[in-house]
């Protein structure tokens, strides 16, 4: 998970470096580069590409796109540290998913620790003027399908290669991207062509880590692992864009860390 967390800390500077290009023409070539990493890495490995439980393959195709292109949206319209940290609610989704498709227990006191982290994207977008109210439900709308595709990560564990999951992703996702791409399409131009096949490589790296991490250990556990992430988007932010925040939206981070890293502690003590 840690591996994962580098990698996606790479992708989300990457996404930001183009803005120019719209987010889902992005997305189109990540899932281009995806989809063929992943189909040749199965056939050498001779698995079925289109595995078992195809049904809930390709709903894990779909909420994970879903969450996927609203997040790129959000990364390329608000700082860096501000979408990481509003996508880092997805754990708060996870978990209340988790009742219901994995039938795992939740406490009463983990209630009062999402509405701590959801206290903290309140004052995030309530004190930077950069992240106005669409933007931040923008980023809740990633946090949560983020949160049903990890939970259905979990429920094909038993029956997928994690290499299967990952393919379906990108199955999934490219025709929709492609389509919608068409009507505002951006040619890529220079060093666009090396950022978009950094991008893809980073999150096929990213995502097979991921997939592999929640496929082997508990999904609230795991998904504490991730949240170095903010540190990463706090200095490449810093260094890469100069963004800097003041001390409220600081606050507004911690909090929703808080909250998040107070939910997966009572978690692994029940557990």
């Amino acid at each position: 998970m840690l591996l994962a967390g580098v990698f996606f800390a790479l992708m989300n500077v990457s996404v930001k470096y183009i803005p120019h290009i719209p987010a889902i023409e992005i997305i189109a070539f990540r899932s281009v580069i995806s989809l063929v990493i992943s189909y040749i890495f199965l056939r050498k490995q001779k698995v079925n590409v289109f595995g078992n439980n195809k049904k809930w393959l390709v709903i894990r195709g779909i909420v994970g796109s879903i969450g996927l292109i609203s997040f790129f949206y959000t990364l390329q319209n608000i700082p860096l540290a501000s979408a990481v940290t509003i996508q880092y609610l997805s754990p708060v989704f996870t978990t209340i998913f988790g009742i219901f498709l994995l039938k795992e227990k939740v406490k009463p006191i983990q209630f009062l620790f999402f509405a701590i982290s959801f206290a903290g994207v309140l004052v995030i977008q309530g004190v930077d003027a950069r992240v106005d109210t669409f933007w931040a439900v923008v980023g809740i709308i990633s946090a949560i399908f983020s949160g049903l595709a990890y939970n259905v990560i979990r429920r094909l564990k038993n029956t997928e290669h994690p290499l299967v999951i990952i393919f379906y992703f990108p199955l999934v996702t490219l025709p929709f991207a492609l389509i919608v791409s068409a009507f505002g399409w951006v040619n890529p131009e220079g060093w666009d062509w090396a950022i978009l096949l950094f991008i893809g490589i980073c999150t096929q790296t990213a995502q097979y880590f991921l997939t592999v991490a929640y496929q082997n250990a508990n999904v609230s556990k795991v998904a504490s692992l991730t949240y170095i992430g903010i540190v990463y988007a706090l200095i490449f932010g810093f260094f890469f864009f100069g963004e800097t925040f003041n001390a409220l939206a600081y606050v507004g981070m911690g909090l929703v860390l808080l909250g998040i890293l107070l939910n997966m502690r009572i978690k692994q003590v029940s557990s």
